[in-house]
């Protein structure tokens, strides 16, 4: 019989990640670190969801008490990283103005490119994803891929480095340059959909609760992974929101929030403002700190790039919606700033590991910097942005994802994102959101356009969904 060892939600796993989330957010675990380690507990698992063999009942115990104390802790950076809007507002000086009058719908031609630069950025990436930076870079080279300009291939590979250096298991048979045949179900395209979903029926005005019910509604649980994960078994446990967010949730400020943020862009075209405070909301059912501020952030550089052709401007239009004297600021300034020092970024991408590749590899921090340093290197080029993004490595597919949803709203139009990237998805998305596999990207695209601007949405019909 073969042990199911579900991952991102055993508690014996969940104390070594809380414990090191402890020590970044400056709380003093020490005590409760040695008395789970005395007790025979094992650090966190580093790459994978799950460590191989289940605890015994009394450790397992020992974790879920432990991980109960470790939330009572002062946490000394709770003023400076607030989770409430009304804080974040206030702790930034610069937040943006409203428009006077809602901004018009972006058009269909913008968020199809949209739409399939998300798909190709998180395509490209999602061979790779989990791989260390080394193996990336080894891999593509040896295929004479690198600097990092198409998509990865197996053929050509020598037999010694794809045993040191495995695909991702899950993606590999789908996302390869000689097996992609359109665009295989991802999170990272899932929660997109949901969002416009999420708008059209509960309107702008959603609550956080809104988003729970359309998650265990439309969601499987089974396609959540870390804080999601965390936050839907709170649900099923009668947990509601926002403490969904912070029961024994130790991936709170990973990476999960940012990659749901750009429909809320995609419907705010020229305002950030409104952007950020709808993704702060549905942020707020999984994340908090610096993983609201991820979402946030995003939300705001895609509204932003609704409406110019500068990224750099995009960019500062996100840290004015951070406050300023947080670690996520502060992560996406450094990943500007080196950026802009080197030629290179095989050396902005080592500067970033050096300086962040203690976290772990899903947390917000590492990403935010690497998505920032991608684009401002990139200076909106598409096919810079994700390659860059995807180069740099830590959570490739997201990454890649969100810096093609950015270049290719500032592209501006399907027909203006090169073939080769578009052809292989053929117009086709697989998804586990009941009634859209199939859907393409053009309907994607008009989906999104009618989400309403008053607060009462509306259910779209399910039929169709490819064109």
């Amino acid at each position: 019989m073969t042990d199911l060892r579900l991952t991102w939600v055993q508690p014996e796993d969940l104390i070594g990640h809380e414990l090191r989330q402890a020590a970044q957010d400056g709380r003093d675990a020490t005590r409760i670190a040695d008395r789970w380690h005395a007790a025979g507990g094992h650090p966190a698992p580093d790459r994978a969801g799950a460590s191989p063999v289940p605890a015994a009942p009394q450790l397992r115990a020992l974790a879920g008490e432990l991980l109960d104390e470790l939330a009572l802790l002062p946490a000394p950076l709770a003023k400076t990283e607030p989770t409430d809007l009304p804080a974040i507002k206030a702790a930034c000086p610069a937040w943006p103005d409203t428009p006077a009058e809602p901004p018009p719908a972006l058009s269909v031609p913008r968020l199809h490119a949209a739409w399939l630069g998300r798909a190709v950025g998180c395509l490209l990436g999602k061979p790779v994803e989990r791989l260390p930076l080394s193996g990336i870079r080894a891999l593509a080279r040896a295929t004479g891929n690198w600097p990092l300009r198409t998509w990865f291939t197996a053929e050509g590979m020598p037999d010694e480095l794809a045993a040191a250096y495995p695909w991702n298991r899950r993606s590999a048979p789908t996302s390869l340059a000689e097996n992609i045949d359109g665009m295989p179900e991802d999170d990272d395209l899932n929660y997109p959909l949901l969002t416009v979903l999420l708008l059209r029926r509960h309107g702008r005005d959603f609550t956080t609760a809104d988003v729970a019910r359309l998650w265990l509604d439309e969601l499987p649980a089974g396609r959540t992974f870390t804080a999601e994960r965390v936050a839907y078994r709170n649900l099923l446990a009668g947990i509601e929101p926002p403490e969904t967010a912070r029961y024994r949730n130790p991936f709170r400020e990973w990476i999960g929030a940012a990659i749901r943020a750009d429909a809320h862009g995609w419907t705010n075209p020229g305002d950030p403002a409104a952007a950020a405070a709808q993704a702060h909301r549905e942020a707020t059912l999984t994340h908090t700190a610096n993983g609201v501020y991820g979402a946030m952030f995003v939300a705001a550089v895609i509204a932003a790039a609704a409406r110019t052709d500068d990224v750099h401007g995009c960019l500062r239009a996100g840290l004015s919606v951070v406050p300023p004297r947080s670690r996520l600021a502060g992560a996406v300034a450094f990943g500007i700033e080196t950026a802009r020092a080197h030629r290179d970024f095989e050396t902005v991408a080592d500067a970033l590991h050096a300086a962040y590749g203690h976290y772990h590899w899903v947390h917000v921090l590492p990403n935010a910097a690497l998505l920032a340093a991608a684009l401002t290197h990139a200076d909106g080029d598409f096919s810079g942005s994700i390659c860059r993004a995807v180069s740099g490595g830590w959570d490739t597919d997201s990454n890649g994802a969100t810096a093609g949803s950015v270049a290719g709203l500032l592209v501006g139009h399907p027909a203006r994102l090169p073939e080769r990237w578009t052809a292989p998805l053929k117009n086709r998305l697989a998804t586990s959101v009941a009634g859209f596999d199939g859907t393409g990207f053009d309907a994607l695209a008009e989906l999104t356009r009618t989400v309403p601007h008053g607060p009462a949405g509306k259910e779209p019909q399910k039929e169709a969904r490819r064109t």
